[in-house]
């Protein structure tokens, strides 16, 4: 009874869950594979108090194999073998590892036998994308599923079902005459609401309990700290930072960077933030942005705090003190929607590879041009399939750099693209 309002309400089996009807409902991946008892090894990625953990107690509570758990926090290499040696004494076991992208390559690496034998069935939760944070060979022997962010209409069935189901909550004459705050405030995370709700519950000394957007507010002031790692400011905080040095602005830039060093957030994410910037924002405008911020990510990797903090603040006021362009970025996205469209488009007989006597006879790479043995190392020739020759996908934008690419391409494609 001592237990959070959170841990009470934890639902226990897949219908009790709100939110994640694309990997639980009925007839969804998770649900068939549970009903199966074939359950693959998986990584969950999704946003805090999405149900990472809840999905993870439910799958193992509904098999008939053991199930261990571990933080990535705490355990280390030595308590990886421990659980190892207990799943194979046991025939085999789940293994639900919390926050596993904090697990360096060596504990990442000491996983990877059990879960190729199957000694284990590795259920990892991370709120970082697994792409970045969890090395490729154990990423190749998981599925990973994504979890979705809580809607409105997953919030009010949470905080619904706690204020009429809760063994203390229903016991109270509790009003919510408000809720815009409570759902702002948490984020879409729904550990968090129930938490802010029971707060909000505790500290009412009136009855009715009255929840109102002010009160909510007025609680929340108190309680909750100015920066969460993993909660709304994370992701409204990255957002304010990125806009800003998108939009030229470095002292916003450096503001919204001190928030987050102040908050201790991890440098690795705030400098993949950057490299990826460098390229969408910046791109060809200014080439050397990219070479930058990746040796920031490079940098600040290995150094950590508090000195990656001058790293970080010398990438951040360069990129946003560079000319910008998403040229680049608009160019692939345009390209991938004409792929998508149109298919797998047969590649041009002259720039087909023709490795074969057979591949020669049919007219691969016949009337190529090698580029080389021309004036100014060019000759017109076509590179695009027959049925979209002719389509612009890369704009130059309008600044100095990307202008004299324009100059460049202008004089040698004499306007077929626009240039």
């Amino acid at each position: 009874m001592n237990a959070p309002l959170a841990e009470r309400m934890r639902p226990v089996t897949l219908d009790d869950l709100s939110g994640q009807e694309h990997l639980t409902g009925k007839g969804s991946i998770l649900r068939n594979a549970l009903e199966q008892g074939k359950m693959p090894s998986m990584i969950l990625w999704g946003p805090p108090g999405t149900g990472k953990t809840t999905i993870a107690r439910i799958l193992a509570e509904s098999s008939s194999q053991p199930f261990h758990t571990l933080s990535a926090i705490s355990a280390g290499v030595k308590d990886i073998r421990e659980v190892i040696q207990q799943a194979r004494e046991q025939g085999n076991a789940i293994l639900f590892i919390d926050e596993i992208h904090r697990f360096n390559k060596s504990q990442q690496d000491a996983l990877l036998g059990a879960v190729e034998k199957g000694t284990i069935t590795l259920i990892g939760a991370t709120t970082e994308n697994p792409s970045f944070e969890i090395n490729s060979a154990l990423l190749s022997r998981c599925q990973v599923f994504v979890l979705k962010a809580l809607g409105m209409a997953n919030l009010d069935m949470i905080v619904e079902n706690a204020i009429k189901k809760d063994l203390i909550l229903s016991k109270k004459n509790i009003l919510l005459q408000e809720k815009e705050a409570l759902y702002r405030l948490s984020g879409g995370d729904g550990r968090k609401l129930l938490n802010l709700l029971e707060m909000a519950v505790n500290n009412s000394t009136e009855e009715p309990i009255r929840l109102t957007d002010a009160f909510i507010l007025e609680t929340a002031q108190k309680k909750i700290a100015l920066y969460d790692k993993s909660g709304e400011q994370h992701y409204d905080i990255i957002s304010a930072f990125i806009k800003s040095i998108r939009g030229s602005d470095p002292n916003a830039a450096v503001y919204w960077l001190a928030r987050m060093i102040e908050g201790g957030e991890d440098v690795r994410f705030i400098a993949r933030r950057m490299v990826i910037l460098a390229s969408e924002d910046i791109g060809n405008a200014n080439p050397t942005a990219l070479v930058l911020a990746n040796a920031s990510f490079e940098a600040v990797d290995k150094i950590g705090y508090p000195e990656a903090r001058i790293i970080l603040s010398q990438c951040a006021t360069y990129l946003a003190a560079s000319p910008k362009s998403n040229a680049a970025y608009l160019a692939i996205d345009e390209a991938l929607a004409m792929v998508r469209k149109e298919g797998d488009l047969p590649v041009p007989l002259p720039i087909r590879n023709s490795p074969t006597q057979l591949m020669k006879e049919l007219g691969y790479n016949q009337g190529y041009q090698y580029a080389h043995d021309h004036p100014m190392n060019f000759i017109l020739q076509e590179f695009l399939p027959d049925s979209i020759s002719g389509s612009t996908f890369y704009r130059p934008g309008q600044n100095a750099r990307e202008e004299e690419m324009r100059k460049f391409l202008r004089e040698r494609w004499k306007g077929k693209y626009g240039y």
